[in-house]
């Protein structure tokens, strides 16, 4: 399975977040589409930086209620890990998993084309095994 396999089911939507958004502006964004990261990008297909719950809540705990104010360019991974819709999905969960990343940003041609989630990876993997074991069931039951 490829990464486009799991585009194609979920779309290509990406919640973008301005680089001078403050912190409550990224919160207010996180709730409206109950997603846990967004894109920091100046136009919705540059990526300037990620930024997720976990980096907010992190920041809060040393800085306080004052960080809601400042920008998320503040509180941003700003190396970002990306990935081609053609790599296999295996591969990024491994990659997510060793590395701890919850949001990889899909990219192409160096434009922003779509975010998987550790949730979306998981869920392929069970899709994976479903099939195979239906193909299985059905192998055995068909067998003289």
């Amino acid at each position: 399975m490829r990464i486009r396999d799991i585009l194609r089911r979920k779309g290509e939507t990406v919640a973008t977040v301005r680089p001078e958004a403050t912190v409550r502006q990224l919160l207010a964004l996180l709730a409206e589409h109950n997603i846990g990261a967004a894109v920091v990008s100046p136009d919705g297909t540059t990526i300037t930086g990620i930024v997720s719950e976990r980096d907010v809540v992190r920041r809060l705990h040393d800085r306080g209620a004052e960080l809601l104010d400042h920008p998320v360019t503040e509180i941003m991974t700003s190396e970002v890990r990306s990935c081609d819709p053609g790599d296999k999905v295996e591969d990024l969960r491994r990659t997510m998993t060793e590395h701890r990343f919850r949001h990889v940003p899909v990219v192409v041609d160096g434009r922003l084309a779509g975010i998987v989630s550790i949730g979306d990876v998981v869920k392929s993997a069970i899709d994976e095994l479903q099939s195979e074991r239906e193909h299985l069931v059905d192998y055995i039951q068909r067998a003289p």
